[in-house]
């Protein structure tokens, strides 16, 4: 695993001083705080390259903070776990909605923790050159730029939202089932429930306005990009 800078936000102590002392054992340069605030303020000073944030969190909540780093240009492609107290799927569907990149259940355990660093750490860092630019009518989708245009029209997607629509486009009419979505968007050393997938679909539908109707659903087995 690559050394990486990671901020954790938690407010128990007792849970910040064990993801530090993993973090740190495999390698990592780890930076914590206790609320959200200091979360933001946090990420100015450090730049970190993953953040690990709790969705219960005095004054501003991980769930604000995470619309707040993924809705701005400069931070927006840092990845983030979300940490759940209870690890129900509404909580999961919230987190993802929001724009977290994965999350996690409490208590885990650090081997888990450091799967899924490990794994958003190699998904930020895989670079596809613009040779392999996607174009599907008027939608543009650049790798290399991270980039989705709509008629020259950016849109914003959250890293997995995007990996998403990039292995689905490069292949039209090939239908994909939810666990190589997850294979290509989020890796295989992680466990993934199908609902979570299904949530990063319907946020892509949202989000390509007319391109919509383009992200097909074959009913028990997946997802296809309709063949034009």
């Amino acid at each position: 695993m690559n050394r990486a800078h990671i901020l954790v936000v938690d407010d128990d102590p007792d849970l910040l001083e064990l993801v530090q002392y993993n973090l740190a054992a495999a390698g990592h340069d780890v930076t914590c705080v206790g609320s959200g605030e200091e979360a933001l303020a946090a990420v100015g000073s450090v730049q970190p390259d993953l953040v690990i944030l709790d969705v219960l969190l005095p004054g501003l909540d991980g769930l604000d903070v995470c619309k707040t780093l993924k809705g701005d240009a400069k931070t927006s492609a840092i990845p983030i776990v979300m940490l759940t107290a209870r690890g129900e799927e509404a909580d999961v569907v919230t987190g993802l909605e929001v724009g977290a990149d994965d999350y996690l259940a409490k208590p885990f355990s650090p081997r888990e923790l450091l799967a899924r660093v490990k794994a958003a750490l190699r998904r930020r860092m895989k670079a596809v050159p613009d040779s392999d630019m996607i174009v599907r009518g008027g939608l543009v989708i650049s790798p290399g730029q991270h980039d989705v245009r709509v008629y020259n029209q950016s849109i914003r997607l959250t890293p997995t939202e995007f990996r998403v629509l990039q292995l689905l486009a490069q292949r039209p009419g090939w239908v994909f089932t939810r666990y190589q979505i997850v294979d290509w968007a989020r890796g295989t050393d992680i466990s993934v429930t199908e609902r979570s997938v299904d949530v990063h679909v319907a946020a892509l539908r949202r989000k390509l306005g007319r391109f919509r109707e383009m992200i097909e659903t074959t009913r028990g087995i997946g997802y296809r990009f309709k063949a034009l």
